[in-house]
């Protein structure tokens, strides 16, 4: 089969639990984001039954501003004694970022450029300063003349969606609440995960408000996390021989509207991950009702709701219900966020993309233990720009 129409596999994968990395983590005084990573990595190549030697391209998720390494691509591939021919660079497109990253790696891999090629990346959000990170979020709501000035977080638009959907569909904020409960019963039985304790929802409704109506239980924390995946050419995974998952489709589209957008629009449709998932679906030859999981980006309790509507799991206005009745758990008919998902697996925003991908992984080989969605094939993968004004969307697969 000829290189560019080869599909890709996944053949190997590490990732350190999402938390606080502390410099004991590695055995080091300061514990930077390079020694966290070379050690991430070293052990997905060892997964992938692979050495640095055999890799010939790295794509790397882009660090925050606080990250004191710069040039941190080329870097780290002196770290870890690796020379490519294939691409070396970092890629940043705020929660498209590791899709994005994984995307290219992939591409790599396709037309012919790496045999291997890694898709990797490191967030420290602990050792940084918050108000930083949130100038720089306000500064990306938005147009930075006209809404920046008004000091609007990332948070606050999908409150906006919330209080929409909400006034549109006659919905409470516990029925929407429910997600952050549901979440953090996943992630009870995912050793990554950032909050692995149960919660109630009176718990959950009982917090103190962050942007209304959403409290602090129902978006994401501040967390660290460092993840690395191998890929190859699908005929080069059976050679080698381990079990590994390949790429059966993906799909793009940005809607034209930049995050908050500046006129008016229909902000709780979600349009891009209706074009971009049923792409990715087409190119796999799949429906919808293949799919047995779905590790659907969701940083709120309310995009959980609003990207299954949009992508058909559920009429909209219904998604809620259908969470309610159970459907969207992890013995459902339609598992979402088995990993317990930005709110409880915990939301690196540059990794959450390839943790998702990781978790589809876990489960698709049978990997995730007491959370294991049974005899699943088919995952759902999605990752957003802005309220969902862009979406990228893989279908994932059994290598059989």
């Amino acid at each position: 089969m000829p290189a560019e129409t080869s599909r890709v596999a996944i053949i190997g994968a590490s990732a350190l639990p999402i938390g606080k990395l502390t410099a004991t983590s590695t055995g080091t005084n300061e514990g930077l984001e390079h020694d966290f990573l070379a050690e991430v990595a070293a052990r997905a190549l060892s997964d992938a039954g692979i050495s640095g030697q055999d890799v010939d391209a790295a794509i790397f998720t882009q660090n925050p501003p606080t990250t004191k390494q710069l040039g941190f691509a080329t870097f780290m591939m002196a770290q870890l004694g690796i020379s490519c021919r294939g691409l070396v660079t970092e890629v940043g497109q705020l929660g498209l970022t590791g899709g994005v990253a994984f995307d290219i790696a992939a591409t790599q891999v396709s037309s012919g450029q790496a045999d291997f090629a890694l898709a990797l990346g490191v967030v420290r959000q602990s050792s940084g300063d918050p108000n930083i990170a949130l100038d720089f979020g306000i500064r990306a709501v938005g147009d930075v003349n006209f809404q920046a000035p008004f000091g609007i977080p990332p948070i606050g638009w999908y409150a906006l969606d919330c209080v929409r959907y909400m006034e549109d569909y006659s919905v409470s904020r516990a029925e929407i609440a429910q997600v952050a409960v549901k979440s953090r019963d996943n992630a009870a039985l995912n050793p990554l995960a950032q909050f692995r304790h149960p919660i109630t929802l009176d718990e959950v409704l009982a917090q103190r408000p962050i942007v209304e109506p959403l409290g602090l239980l129902e978006v994401p924390s501040r967390a660290d996390g460092a993840i690395c995946l191998v890929l190859s050419r699908e005929e080069t995974a059976r050679e080698l021989g381990g079990a590994s998952v390949v790429v059966e489709g993906r799909g793009f589209f940005h809607e034209g509207h930049h995050q908050i957008a500046d006129h008016p629009h229909d902000m709780t449709a979600f349009p891009s991950a209706q074009i971009a998932t049923g792409t990715a679906l087409d190119m796999a030859g799949l429906s919808l009702q293949q799919i047995d999981l779905f590790e659907l980006y969701a940083p709120c309790t309310i995009t959980e709701i609003l990207v299954t509507e949009a992508i058909g799991m559920f009429p909209r206005g219904e998604g809620h219900r259908a969470l309610s009745e159970g459907t969207t758990t992890l013995r459902g008919q339609h598992p979402v966020n088995t990993s317990g998902g930005c709110l409880s697996r915990g939301h690196p925003p540059q990794l959450t993309g390839l943790y998702g991908l990781y978790e589809i992984r876990e489960q698709l080989l049978g990997k995730a233990g007491p959370r294991q969605v049974q005899t699943a094939r088919y995952g759902l993968h999605t990752c957003e720009l802005g309220n969902y004004n862009a979406t990228l969307a893989h279908v994932i697969g059994v290598c059989e």
